[in-house]
């Protein structure tokens, strides 16, 4: 095996190896704080500490064990490693809805991310999760291609009639077959001063998925691109998602033409047809 393959399976092949570089890379420690930490029993955290200091990973001064600048360096490649694969585990079954056209999206920015996907037997948890995000918000902000399950249309025109705020985004012809589905219902909520909708004839990654802004969420909507079936919801509170969401959906609008509530008079309207 390569050498470094070698040091790579070393520490993953022991829980409580990774968990005392983990602890060290907090500071300083003492070997019982490091068993307390790691359940670790006597006998192994002693190897585990010889195998470090052989390595010069690690240095004692006293009773205290700290990183060395090769050992600092060993951990942060190590974690960074770990939390990467963690997050590819997360997203696997649905990378193929990832957008690709978003500008700067990272996968990085999800790496909290609540993955809605529907399940053995219960395909409705996506269609329950974004019910439930709308359902929880102020302020919704988004764009997408594809028309909200018939729950979802009500979920939306429900919050907006309540007072929710509503700036969206859609492709022509989402827009008409929204109107279509319940043509009273939409123009009821399109009518408030708090609706804005937009139309736009080319959104980003329109074949595969949609983007969701809520009062402290930033979410993806993947769809299929063949059925326009909601595959799944990736929804996280991460800071750093919710600004490049916001930047994102502030671009789309501004490219997008506003549709008066009149135009929702006539599904053909030039408003939404251009």
């Amino acid at each position: 095996m390569d050498p470094a393959l070698d040091e790579i399976d070393f520490l993953t092949r022991s829980n409580h190896r990774v968990g005392v570089m983990e602890e060290l890379t907090a500071g300083v420690r003492e070997r019982r704080e490091l068993r307390a930490a790691t359940g670790a029993s006597t006998p192994t955290m002693s190897r585990i500490l010889t195998d470090f200091e052989d390595r010069r990973w690690i240095e004692r001064s006293g009773p205290n064990y700290e990183l060395t600048p090769l050992g600092e360096f060993v951990a942060e490649r190590f974690l960074e490693l770990r939390e990467a694969m963690a997050i590819e585990r997360k997203l696997r079954d649905v990378w193929q809805w990832l957008p690709r056209e978003m500008e700067e999206f990272s996968v990085d920015c999800f790496a909290d991310a609540v993955v809605s996907y529907p399940g053995p037997g219960y395909p409705y948890e996506p269609i329950e999760r974004l019910s439930h995000l709308i359902e929880g918000t102020t302020r919704l902000r988004g764009f997408d291609s594809i028309v909200f399950k018939s729950i979802n249309n009500e979920a939306v025109c429900q919050a907006v009639l309540d007072g929710m705020e509503l700036e969206y985004v859609y492709s022509p012809t989402a827009l008409e077959q929204t109107l279509a589905w319940n043509p009273e219902r939409v123009m009821e909520a399109a009518s408030r001063e708090h609706c804005h909708v937009y139309v736009h004839d080319a959104l980003p990654d329109r074949t595969r998925c949609g983007l969701g802004i809520v009062d402290d969420r930033a979410g993806i909507c993947c769809h299929d691109p063949e059925t326009g079936a909601l595959t799944a919801v990736i929804d996280t509170d991460a800071p750093a998602a919710r600004e490049w969401a916001i930047a994102t959906f502030e671009r789309v609008r501004d490219e997008a033409r506003p549709v008066e509530p009149q135009a929702f008079e006539t599904p053909m309207s030039s408003d939404i047809h251009p």
